[in-house]
């Protein structure tokens, strides 16, 4: 995977995570840069674990099923990428967002969300197993803009309200369904090489 790949698909794992905290930033009167930052910090940390996870499980798969694995990758991040666009394009309830108010913050049900909103990263650790992609580097870089993005999310939330992260998940969501088509396009193109040769 080049740079630009991994920054892109850093960013669009960041969404969901960005979504749920922007949502709930929108609900806070003034959101503390401490809290702000823990939060952030919480889902980072999840969400770097979750593609490795997913790394983890495809090695031995990615063995199995060498020879179309391109396939493998192009359906993983489209079905994600479709289901992140779907969700950007539903209407937002009451119910979204983190468990946060201005008095209290219940940490088991932002685990709970960080869990919920990392399980597409989990996936597409799975499709990385069958790249030529170096899994720390793509997981430090989806910590890193989860930490970032939920952090930005808690804190202007109150100002851009939700509508702003369901934009976010639906761009996400496009990106993933990009790298899918490009890795798709690259391999194909690298097979009708070797063939006229």
């Amino acid at each position: 995977m080049s740079p630009l790949s991994t920054v892109l698909l850093a960013f669009s794992m960041s969404t969901d995570a960005f979504a749920a905290s922007l949502s709930k930033g929108s609900s806070l009167n003034s959101p503390r840069l401490l809290l702000a930052l823990k939060t952030g910090l919480l889902f980072g940390a999840i969400e770097a674990c979750a593609p490795v996870i997913g790394w983890l499980l495809g090695l031995g798969a990615s063995q199995v099923i060498q020879d179309w694995d391109h396939w493998v990758i192009f359906t993983l991040l489209l079905m994600l990428g479709g289901r992140m666009v779907h969700a950007g394009l539903k209407p937002t309830s009451d119910d979204d967002g983190l468990p946060i108010s201005n008095g209290t913050t219940n940490w088991w049900l932002i685990i709970a969300t960080a869990i919920t909103t990392s399980l597409d990263a989990m996936a597409v650790g799975i499709g990385l197993a069958f790249m030529d992609a170096n899994i720390w580097i793509a997981a430090l870089a989806i910590g890193a803009a989860t930490t970032l993005m939920a952090t930005i999310g808690i804190m202007v939330g109150h100002r851009m309200g939700a509508v702003l992260g369901q934009r976010a998940e639906i761009i996400g969501g496009l990106i993933l369904i990009g790298i899918g088509c490009l890795t798709l396009y690259q391999h194909l193109t690298e097979q009708a090489g070797h063939l006229s040769l």
